[in-house]
């Protein structure tokens, strides 16, 4: 509480004097937590900046005033749950992809590396540790070349994967050298043979999807091109490969094609790729290449590189009969072509299709084609993958774009999507998407006015847990960062599809379930009006302790919500290691929603000092 006093009073003299002593305790802090990042030097003196410091770093003083009269909360009469640690053995747990449950499922089309997530009764309610060692990630672009031993302590790809190229182990650092199966002399001069054939310079190709990843550094190099690429791999025997992707600072999921569709809309990636992702494309009638039918957008590219591509000449190589080699080719080619896809080019062992632009260019009338009868081609959560095509929209002309026309990036970022300008997503019109986009960047300037590190390249790794339009990851476009815009299934409207449209990646997601990736793989995390969408739907707490799972020690939470929400989320805050801080309304402290910034301290397995110490 701010006591008045005239413009010469002590009083306002002892605040000033109070401000600028907290500044120089967050400067100290700030200095502990680079001092910590990348070598790990200066770790225990930051370590102990960090426990003496609790209102500093930067959310200043912890105190709130909620401004709502009578209705206000006293905070000393809530009461407080302490949450307690887990076991150090939970260092990587990924709840709907725990190896235990995993393992009594069918291995069948890969079931068993679907998502199967814990019963109520079996979930944890206590906080992941970090490992022991833990240290801040280089910041990008050095990230995508080092990442620090301690932060990913897993040796196997190392060995496995060494004549390969993928990643080195020296010191108490991972190197990443950009090489890959496929791309022995790496993944620039691979990138730059297919932009030979495929549009990667100048912005018309700009959301690739990367089946069965590696450590992603194909989606790593692609950067330089202004293309972000979704990354995902299962959790296997490589169980390192999407925490290093993640550690690397790029996009990537714990995921599969195995029986359930992939968790994004249709028409959504300008681009997807497989290097020897070891996917059976020929088996099931060609499901899997149905499915990236799906999520491709038209005029969109996929690209094959290794087995059986080239199989005359590499089949001795691979170890594999030549003649079981020619007909899984062969079965590729026939499922291209029933899908309506032109073979582009095929050089050594990789070959690009194109998919066309609508369907005048596709044989209508081919009995071995079974259009998907689903009237939404976007009704993709837990839904089983089908084998039939989907079908292209509407159109007028042979020359015209199904689903409409996508500008070059960056021009789509803020140009009107064709699902908007169509008029296809009930309640969003031209001017209520304008609208957003206006409301967003006023409140990343309220953002960036609490929390000075948002340009700094202080978070790279950035998650928004209700993304809307994409008007919060097109606020903060930076190429510093990258945005996992999630899209969650119980929303009113699945908008997407519109984001995708915008040049942004995003998910489908349930926040009542964990998220498909390990822990600590989020710089920072924003959520608008999460816990009111899920108040009724699943606990509170339960979001709270995966937001705890997936943030990075010292990584920053921005939650936006009506204040009598946020009062909830803050009592049950108040038993995390977080330090956090209530803020009003752009426009003032009458509106009732309000702003909730936090910061996970820094702890690591071992540490079981109290939440409140």
């Amino acid at each position: 509480m701010v006591t008045k006093g005239n413009p010469g009073d002590n009083r306002n003299k002892s605040s000033v004097s109070t401000f600028i002593v907290a500044g120089l305790c967050c400067a100290f802090f700030l200095l502990g937590a680079w001092q910590r990042s990348g070598s790990g030097k200066g770790d225990n003196i930051a370590y102990e900046i960090t426990k003496n410091a609790k209102a500093c770093s930067i959310l200043g003083n912890l105190e709130f005033e909620t401004h709502h009269g009578n209705k206000a909360v006293n905070d000393s009469m809530l009461e407080v749950k302490e949450y307690k640690p887990c076991d150090d053995r939970y260092i990587d747990y990924t709840p709907c992809q725990d190896q235990a449950r995993a393992m009594t499922f069918p291995r069948e089309d890969m079931n068993y590396r679907e998502r199967h997530c814990p019963s109520e009764q079996e979930k944890l309610h206590c906080l992941i540790p970090a490992p022991k060692g833990y240290v801040t990630p280089f910041r990008w672009p050095k990230s995508r070349d080092y990442v620090p031993y301690a932060n990913a302590p897993h040796k196997s790809l190392t060995v496995e994967k060494a004549v390969q190229n993928w990643v080195q182990y020296e010191g108490n650092v991972f190197k990443f050298p950009g090489g890959g199966t496929q791309f022995p002399h790496g993944a620039d001069a691979y990138i730059e043979q297919l932009a030979s054939v495929i549009p990667i310079n100048d912005g018309t190709v700009r959301t690739a999807l990367d089946t069965g990843c590696g450590v992603a550094s194909w989606g790593a190099y692609l950067f330089k091109k202004n293309v972000i690429t979704m990354s995902f791999a299962p959790r296997d025997s490589h169980e390192a490969q999407v925490q290093f992707a993640l550690e690397r600072g790029v996009p990537a999921v714990i995921g599969v094609l195995g029986t359930i569709k992939l968790p994004y809309p249709s028409r959504a990636f300008d681009m997807a790729h497989c290097s020897r992702c070891l996917i059976p494309w020929g088996a099931n009638d060609g499901k899997y290449m149905m499915e990236v039918d799906r999520v491709l957008r038209p005029g969109g590219y996929w690209i094959l590189s290794g087995p059986p591509i080239n199989w005359r000449n590499s089949y001795q190589a691979w170890q594999r009969p030549k003649e079981e080699l020619q007909e899984e080719q062969r079965k590729i080619e026939e499922i291209a072509e029933l899908l309506c896809w032109e073979k582009k080019h095929e050089k050594g062992e990789t070959a690009i299709w194109r998919k066309r632009i609508n369907e005048d260019y596709c044989s209508r009338g081919d009995s071995r084609v079974t259009k998907c009868r689903s009237v939404d081609a976007d009704d993709v959560w837990y839904k089983k993958m089908e084998n039939c095509v989907t079908p292209y929209p509407e159109t007028r002309s042979q020359e015209e774009v199904a689903g409409g026309e996508l500008k070059p990036f960056p021009e789509r970022l803020h140009a009107i999507p064709p699902r908007v300008d169509s008029g296809s997503i009930p309640g969003v019109s031209i001017d209520s998407f304008q609208e957003d986009n206006r409301l967003w960047k006023k409140h990343m300037s309220a953002y960036r006015r609490i929390n000075k590190l948002l340009d700094s390249g202080r978070y790279r790794n950035v998650m928004d847990m209700n993304a809307g339009l994409g008007s919060f990851a097109a606020a903060f476009e930076s190429p510093k960062l990258w945005v996992m815009n999630v899209m969650p299934t119980i929303a009113d409207r699945d908008t997407l599809g519109v984001i995708f449209e915008r040049g942004l990646i995003g998910i489908y997601h349930d926040w009542c379930e964990a998220f498909s990736t390990y822990p600590r793989t989020y710089d920072l995390i924003h959520a608008e009006g999460v816990f009111s969408l899920y108040k009724d739907r699943c606990n509170m707490e339960d979001i709270l302790l995966e937001m705890d799972r997936i943030l990075r020690p010292e990584g920053a939470v921005i939650l936006r919500d009506h204040t009598d929400v946020l009062t909830e989320v803050k009592r049950i805050i108040a038993g995390m290691r977080w330090n956090m801080k209530m803020y009003d309304h752009e426009d003032g402290p009458l509106v009732p929603e309000k702003i909730l910034v936090a910061v996970k301290k820094y702890w690591v397995a071992g540490d079981k000092n109290s939440t409140f110490s």
